[in-house]
């Protein structure tokens, strides 16, 4: 992993001095050279074994993959402690194996419930962590923690800051079923989550799709009325960073916050990401067409994959329907120590089951 770090952000107190300075600035700007897919990774999760609830990483499907059913607490912790990429002062970065809740109802193994021992882990003490940026469950990548209030507070602040501004501050990579056309561009949708039928589902209310292309095609913005019953406006860039196979390594940025947007948008791509078992069903074939399905009247189901895919993954229909989501959190920009200071760049490998994936398609970055 390659990281950042200046020296003043030993401490929290000057951290939070920094932090105040740089919200109130507006030329700060998230970093956009293209960053590499986790080969000069410092700390990669290499599980040896099933006995601490990672499969093994070789003569299996999904290499690496957590299972959290098998987990005991202190196996959890072990598992967390070893995904740490970055610990300076009070922020501690984490690389969270897909599959791990962040939150869920009390009694459940989750990484919130056991952040008090990971702590005590780490020689934090009386220190608590607690998180400060994290993705949801079935996405793997970075996790933000710091133990101290104020750090975290002014953290908060800058994201909510750089939202504001449109300047993103964190890069995915998916893997995606379809080949996005153009290779790049933005996607602006309304959504809404609605429970029907006993789901949670992302109702697409308007959708804005920019393109490289001068190709723009015009809708109604939500109105007062929308926005008090729940919709939101939702921005993410895109961009295709290799393909191959029918497929396409892509570089998600999101501009908003919004459950499952990143899912969404590749699907109003008619490209589902790889393992999406939610929204995928809304893109449907006929004659080799694909097209949209609404989603007030799609239950979710397991992603259907071509079977000439399913080969090139070298997987069994039954393996291919436990595909696990190809999102990874694998970058997020922090501002530095001080006002001139080039941003933080904290990076997160790529999970074994991710980059096997990538070698089975022949996905490369260019």
């Amino acid at each position: 992993m390659r990281t950042v770090l200046a020296r003043e952000m030993g401490g929290c107190r000057i951290l939070g001095r920094v932090l105040g300075s740089l919200v109130s600035r507006p030329e700060i700007r998230a970093a956009h050279k293209a960053s590499g897919v986790g080969t000069e990774a410092r700390h990669q999760l290499q599980p040896r074994g099933s006995s601490n609830g990672l499969t093994p990483l070789e003569n299996q499907p999904f290499p690496g993959l957590l299972q959290l059913e098998n987990l005991s607490r202190e196996q959890l912790v072990d598992v967390l402690r070893t995904s740490v990429v970055d610990q300076k002062g009070p922020l501690v970065t984490l690389n969270k194996p897909q599959g791990l809740p962040v939150t869920g109802k009390p009694g459940e193994l989750t990484l919130l419930s056991v952040l008090p021992e990971l702590s005590q882990s780490l020689g934090l003490g009386e220190r608590e962590l607690q998180v400060v940026r994290a993705s949801g469950k079935e996405t793997s990548g970075l996790v933000l923690l710091s133990s101290c209030p104020q750090t975290a507070s002014r953290l908060q602040k800058f994201f909510t800051y750089s939202q504001r501004a449109q300047r993103p501050i964190a890069t995915y990579w998916a893997v995606t079923d379809g080949i996005p056309v153009p290779s790049e561009g933005k996607i602006q949708a309304a959504l809404k989550l609605e429970h029907i039928d006993g789901v949670d589902l992302v109702c697409v209310k308007f959708v804005h799709s920019w393109r490289l292309t001068p190709q723009v095609v015009p809708v109604k913005p939500p109105s007062r009325k929308d926005i008090l019953e729940g919709v939101k406006r939702t921005l993410s860039h895109y961009r295709v960073v290799a393909t191959g196979s029918g497929c396409a390594l892509v570089q998600l940025q999101p501009l908003t916050v919004f459950p499952r947007q990143l899912q969404v948008h590749m699907v109003l791509q008619l490209c589902p990401v790889l393992g999406d078992h939610r929204s995928s069903a809304r893109v449907s074939t006929v004659l080799g067409q694909r097209f949209l399905l609404p989603a007030e009247s799609t239950k979710p189901r397991t992603q259907v994959l071509d079977e000439a895919l399913i080969r090139r993954l070298h997987l069994t229909p039954s393996q291919a329907a436990r595909l696990p989501l190809h999102l990874h959190l694998h970058c997020l920009h922090l501002p530095g120590a001080r006002p001139r200071d080039t941003p933080i760049e904290l990076l997160a490998p790529l999970p074994p089951y991710f980059s096997r994936t990538l070698q089975c398609l022949g996905l490369h970055q260019q």
